[in-house]
């Protein structure tokens, strides 16, 4: 099953697929699942955003979401691990996966914040532009709407 430490994942290498249309390699820390299950053989489902999760991701105690033997094993071989992926479905609908998404920071980083807005214009069946979904929101404008803290 699938596990979610906090780790610092990072994304050396993107796929040729539209939704990484324009985004550059990139870290980021945040709660990112791992270890997925996906239907038999991908079918389907074009990994986007892959990381090798460090051993510092099993010091947990094993549990529902914080580590098993198989999950173990595979941290230990270093085997790549998939935590956003593109799925076209048989009917001809579109679905993007992303298991980040936790921390409000995740939205500074340029390339992430690219990332998921090709994966929005993807999904929609519009056309990705070659150097993707460009957007500079200001400090102030990703501070907008938070509820204060109480």
């Amino acid at each position: 099953w699938s596990v979610n430490p906090f780790w610092k994942a990072d994304f050396k290498q993107l796929p040729e697929h539209p939704i990484s249309r324009g985004v550059k390699p990139f870290s980021t820390y945040d709660e990112w699942y791992f270890y997925m299950r996906f239907v038999d053989e991908m079918k389907g489902i074009t990994p986007v955003l892959s990381a090798v999760a460090g051993a510092d991701t099993m010091r947990r105690a094993d549990g529902p979401h914080e580590g098993n033997p198989e999950v173990r094993a595979s941290v230990a071989k270093g085997e790549s691990q998939v935590v956003g992926w593109a799925f076209d479905r048989a009917d001809g609908g579109r679905a993007f996966g992303f298991s980040g998404g936790h921390l409000h920071s995740g939205w500074a980083n340029d390339d992430q914040r690219k990332l998921m807005l090709n994966a929005i214009v993807w999904t929609a069946k519009a056309e990705v532009p070659a150097g993707g979904i460009e957007s500079h929101p200001s400090a102030e404008d990703l501070k907008a709407n938070l509820d204060k803290k109480r």
